[in-house]
């Protein structure tokens, strides 16, 4: 192995360093707001708290319903999760092994929807489930249900592509030992496929619960004040009068604590994933 120059080993230090800096201030920033007297915030701006307190974490689940918002967020990030794994890992394991009539076209169809942007779709979607209310009576638009939908709209295809570039790397002699065992399909897929293809559901996991969990647009359009999501539910703290600052600091840590666990407990699995299938 050969060691790279003593130049280029201090300049990666140096960007190294540099990246840190840039990804921590915003943290640091807020950590220190969300540990301040509202007063303090709304004044000139320093580093250490003239007075320590931890009212603001006390105080953000009194002014706004947060766990009210926080279990919707919850239900519906982890409802379209797991949709998106099982329905991709089915798509995906199709694609990967088996040869059908328009499986190209299938293939470039679900990577091209990802070209479009997300607003282009929040009209149709509205009209498609306020006309399936009015004509059905299953009332989609604002509620979980509808939402998760929305969200597997994006989350699917992305998945499925990843999915399937994960299962082109394992070896399909696995397939055929498995059919020389009298596994059919599905047993092959559950017992064999799936133990194999265990980073790259992790990593479609985790893009599609961080996918839900952030969203904005969607969640602020098709929701309604029982089924607000927290992405949406932060702005409560900012009334008429005044904002908040300090809670709103308090409660986007807290938001962001379940995805930052994940992310790191997960974050070896997740990067096999993405990288899996990249060097045939």
């Amino acid at each position: 192995m050969i060691n790279p120059p003593a130049s280029f080993r201090w300049l990666r230090r140096v960007v190294l360093l540099v990246l840190a800096v840039f990804t921590l201030t915003p943290v640091a920033v807020m950590l220190s707001s969300s540990l301040k007297p509202l007063r303090d915030v709304q004044g000139p701006w320093r580093w250490i708290p003239s007075e320590l307190t931890f009212r603001p974490y006390i105080d953000i689940w009194k002014t706004v319903p947060l766990a009210k918002y926080f279990t919707n967020s919850l239900i519906v990030a982890g409802s379209a999760t797991a949709l998106s794994v099982l329905i991709a890992l089915l798509a995906g394991y199709a694609v990967s092994r088996y040869r059908f009539r328009g499986k190209k076209i299938f293939t470039i169809t679900v990577l091209s929807t990802q070209m479009f942007p997300g607003i282009l779709f929040l009209l149709p979607l509205f009209l498609i489930f306020v006309n399936i209310g009015n004509s059905t009576g299953i009332a989609l638009y604002g509620s979980r249900g509808g939402l998760i939908l929305t969200y597997l709209t994006f989350s699917l295809p992305f998945s499925i592509w990843m999915l399937a570039g994960y299962l082109d790397s394992i070896p399909r002699d696995l397939d055929e030992a498995a059919a020389v065992d009298g596994c059919g399909p599905i047993r092959t897929l559950v017992q064999i496929i799936v133990p194999a293809a265990l980073p790259g559901i992790i990593a479609v996991a985790v893009y599609a619960f961080m996918t839900a969990w952030g969203e904005v647009l969607f969640a602020s359009v098709m929701t309604n004040d029982q089924t607000r999501t927290l992405a949406v539910g932060l702005q409560g703290y900012a009334t008429q009068t005044d904002v908040y600052w300090n809670q709103v600091m308090a409660a986007s840590l807290v938001v962001s604590l379940p995805v930052v666990a994940g992310f790191l407990l997960l974050q070896r699995y997740l990067v096999a994933g993405l990288t899996a299938g990249a060097v045939k």
